[in-house]
Formats: structure tokens, sequence, C-alpha cells
């Protein structure tokens, strides 16, 4: 059976990740969190008082570059990879909803996505893998097999998204919580960089009224269709 590369691109809190990782595991494939990867530099820039509600300094987030180390290793839980930083698991600490309101703005940085995508190529090159993000289908692998594009409403994803900060045991509120997604859509969809718009050759996937089973079982029927080709 041929190897292909999977696309999952989308706005924020539509399950890219969640899905991805399933499809991941039922394929056989390696799993790519891009968006943990941008995560982690905002982590490591709001540590270093390089960006904050007040403060954004892209110079020194640039001058920092060399000094940070990305890693994905192997958790726990079966077919988990968790993201390090210079050794460390922060798996955990970039999911938060400060690390939320600061990533987009690291993300319009052309420095940090020029040294991401080239290590999201690197990985890809021997396909076998779903990787998930805001320009996967567009920058990091343009010629992928299958491309996804993920969306769904703004209060649908904030939903999805407070629930999810609550079970962690984090404080927030869902206005916060939607603010924050509505903000994101905002900086990824018109920022200069790689702005996140669907691919041409992408199949767009509307799950704001959509499980977690059925969304499953029709992206795992698209990535079979094509990889039996």
């Amino acid at each position: 059976m041929r190897k292909i590369t999977v696309a999952v691109d989308g706005f924020s809190s539509t399950g890219k990740s969640t899905i991805a990782k399933q499809l991941a595991k039922a394929l056989g494939y390696i799993y790519v969190d891009t968006g943990a990867m941008y995560r982690a530099v905002t982590f490591y820039a709001m540590n270093h008082g390089f960006v904050s509600d007040e403060r954004f300094d892209e110079l020194a987030v640039v001058k920092s570059l060399p000094k940070i180390q990305l890693k994905f290793v192997l958790s726990g839980e079966a077919g988990q990879s968790d993201i390090t930083l210079n050794g460390e698991n922060v798996e955990r600490k970039i999911r938060t909803l400060e690390v939320s309101r600061q990533v987009s703005k690291i993300a319009t940085i052309k420095a940090v996505r020029d040294k991401l995508v080239a290590m999201q190529q690197q990985m890809g090159k021997e396909k076998g893998i779903v990787m998930d993000g805001r320009d996967i289908g567009t920058v990091v692998f343009p010629d992928a097999e299958l491309k996804i594009f993920m969306t769904a409403s703004a209060a649908a994803r904030a939903q999805r998204r407070y629930k999810e900060l609550l079970d962690r045991g984090d404080k927030v509120t869902y206005g916060e919580v939607l603010k924050n997604v509505e903000e994101r859509d905002a900086i990824d969809s018109n920022r200069k960089v790689s702005p996140l718009r669907k691919a041409d050759d992408a199949i767009v996937f509307d799950n704001s009224d959509m499980g977690l089973e059925e969304q499953f079982e029709r992206i795992h029927n698209f990535a079979l269709r094509v990889i039996n080709q």
C-alpha cells in the first residue's frame, strides 16, 4: 500500500489535531502538530519577555531562534507525541489561553515561519505523515495527495475550546474564549506571511454540527480512497 502525505489545515479549535492524530494512528502514519511548534516558540518568547498583551519585540524573537530547539517525543499514551522545548516537555504548558492570546503574533514573523516550515518539510520527506496547521497544504506540502480544510462557526469552536479548558481546570469565561477565537481568525487570515487560506484542491470540511466519530469516519474514507487510487 503506497504512503501519502495528508495536510490538515483550518481555523483554530476546529479539532484539526484530534482528527489528525486519529487518522495517523489508523493509517500507521507519523503525526506532526505544527501548531504545537508555534506555541512552543511563543511560550519561549513569553518567558523571556518578548511578547505579551503590552509588548511585542519581534527582533528579540528572531535573534533568539538559534537558541530554540524543538523535538517531538513519544509520551506514555500509545501513539501520542509531546513537544519538547530545549529538552523540556512543554506539551501542557503551551495549551493555555495565555499562549493562545500571543501565538498568532509569533506566527506572523517570517523568520519563525521559515525556520519551522523547513523543519516540517524535513519531517515529511518520506511521506506516511499527517500534519495539521494553517499553511500545510499551501506552503509546507503544496503537493500533498490529500488536503483537508477544516472549518466551523466561531461559536461552535469557542464552545469546544471553552469546555476543553474547563476540563483542564483553567479558569476562563466563554466570552474570553470566543474573543480569542475571533481575534486569531482575523490575524491568521490577514497576516502577510502565509495567511490562512484553503488550497485550491483541498476538501472543505465543516464540522460545526458533527461529532468526532462521524468526522473521523468521513476523513478516514477520504484517505483510503486516495491511497487506493
